[in-house]
Order: C-alpha cells, then structure tokens, then sequence
C-alpha cells in the first residue's frame, strides 16, 4: 500500500469529501453573513446548513475518528479532541434548531456555530487529514472518501446530542437518520 501523500494528479477522495462538505458549509455561512433579511429565509438556511453539519459530523465519527485511532500514534487523543468539538457544535445546533429567527438568542447562537464550526474545519484541514492522508495512503483515503460519502447519505439530518458518538452505540445512526428524513419529507424542512 503506497502511504505516500498524493500527487497533483491523484485524487484523494477523503479529502474531497471532507473539504467539499466544509466549502459548502462556509458558502452558506457567508450568505447568513452579508444578510438573507427575510426571517423564514434565514430560519431556511439554517436548517439546511444543520442538516449538512449534523450528516457531515456523522459520517466523520462513524469513519474517520476510528481511522484516526487506528492510524495516528496520538489517534486516541486526536480522535477525542474532535469528538469534543463536534458534541460542543451539536449543543449549539440543537438550541438553534428549535428557535424561531425573531428570537433574539438565534443570531447570538448562530454566531456561535459560526466560530465553532470555522475552528474546527481548520484544525481538521491544517493537521488531521494530512496527518491521515499519510497514515492511510492513497488506497485508504479513497476507500475512506467513498465510505464517508455512503454514510453521509443515510446519517440523521437533525441534531441530536445525547446519542453516543462512537462505536458500537453509533450503530443506531441509520434508523435515526430515516426517521430524520421522514420528518423532513412530511415538514418540508431542507428544501
């Protein structure tokens, strides 16, 4: 297995998946950020940014957490730390989820998510993955970008943070994430 990072020719289908995810998450932050005036609106794209964050953050613990502790000499620690940031995102996803955006605490919170979010992308980006890029080597990483990619597509959609974040008690993930989806289908939330 070649463990060497990729080339300028090579694609590396975890970092794709990752980074793509984290581009179209800051897309939709700047747009909050330079004003979608109508409350509905904004209450809109939050909810669609949420659900992004909450599939995203799903697949990585399902997939590339684990990777991390098998592959990094630190991985527990690394894996650990991140785990933390997510629970924290989720904290704030699940208070934000609720509110209406006339309430003043939503532009408060989402300011919070906002900063969250951008410090974790960043310590991902800068440290995590090339770190697991090298670990795993081309072979891995793609076979990890296209995991991430089959679990983001049934991962819940809704935060929830009381569910367990780590093997075995994620398992439950997919049920959730129907039941999610149903609810966003009947509500027309994401759309």
């Amino acid at each position: 297995m070649d463990h060497a990072m990729p080339g300028k020719d090579q694609s590396n289908k975890l970092m794709d998946a990752i980074v793509t995810d984290h581009r179209e998450v800051e897309q939709m932050f700047r747009e909050l950020e330079q004003g979608v005036p109508e409350p509905a609106d904004r209450r809109a794209l939050v909810d669609k940014v949420i659900i992004e964050l909450v599939r995203h953050s799903v697949a990585e613990e399902q997939l590339l957490y684990p990777a991390a502790r098998k592959l990094l000499p630190d991985g527990d620690e690394t894996a650990d730390r991140e785990l933390a940031e997510h629970a924290e995102a989720e904290r704030t996803m699940d208070r934000l989820h609720g509110l209406d955006a006339e309430n003043p605490e939503f532009e408060p919170l989402l300011r919070q998510l906002m900063t969250e979010i951008r410090e974790h992308v960043h310590d991902e980006e800068s440290m995590l993955l090339p770190r697991l890029t090298t670990a795993a080597g081309l072979e891995g990483t793609n076979r990890m970008g296209s995991m991430i990619e089959a679990a983001k597509k049934v991962a819940p959609t809704r935060p929830h943070p009381d569910a367990p974040d780590t093997p075995p008690g994620n398992v439950m993930n997919s049920f959730t994430g129907l039941v999610d989806r149903m609810r966003d289908a009947f509500s027309g939330r994401g759309r």
